[in-house]
């Protein structure tokens, strides 16, 4: 969880996107690697807005949580890391998976850089679920 960690990602992201990525709402939570002086102005270099959850709800924003979620659950849970070196070597080809093969339910069944590279809007396929007294007293 350090800032130059995240910033590497996010160069090595900006690197081999392959087009421009200005105009980009990277969606985070709270975590000061995300919110240091430093990630900020690397995202502003680069066109992108930064979006946060406002109380580090997860459902504050459902899409970006679910990426992080299949990563985890599909890839990372399947293996034991001895150091980051390890990390990176499955978490690489899944996030190259993840973006350019894996079709999304919603993204009308297209992959993550096909849905990107689309001169039209696409419908939202998701639901966001209002906040119940039973739902908040979870968080509580």
């Amino acid at each position: 969880m350090k800032c130059k960690n995240a910033e590497e990602a996010l160069n090595q992201a900006v690197e081999t996107a392959g087009y421009p990525l200005t105009g980009l709402i990277h969606h985070s939570d709270r975590g000061i690697q995300y919110t240091c002086f430093a990630y900020m102005e690397l995202l502003a270099k680069n066109g992108m807005q930064a979006s946060r959850t406002e109380h580090g709800d997860p459902l504050e924003n459902a899409v970006a949580e679910r990426v992080n979620g299949i990563l985890k659950q599909e890839w990372l849970s399947l293996y034991s890391f001895e150091n980051e070196d390890e990390i990176r070597k499955v978490l690489i080809p899944a996030i190259e998976f993840y973006n350019k093969e894996r079709p999304h339910a919603s993204n009308n069944r297209l992959t993550p850089e096909q849905a990107y590279k689309q001169d039209k809007e696409l419908k939202k396929m998701w639901k966001n679920y209002p906040y119940t007294k039973t739902h908040i007293s979870v968080y509580q």
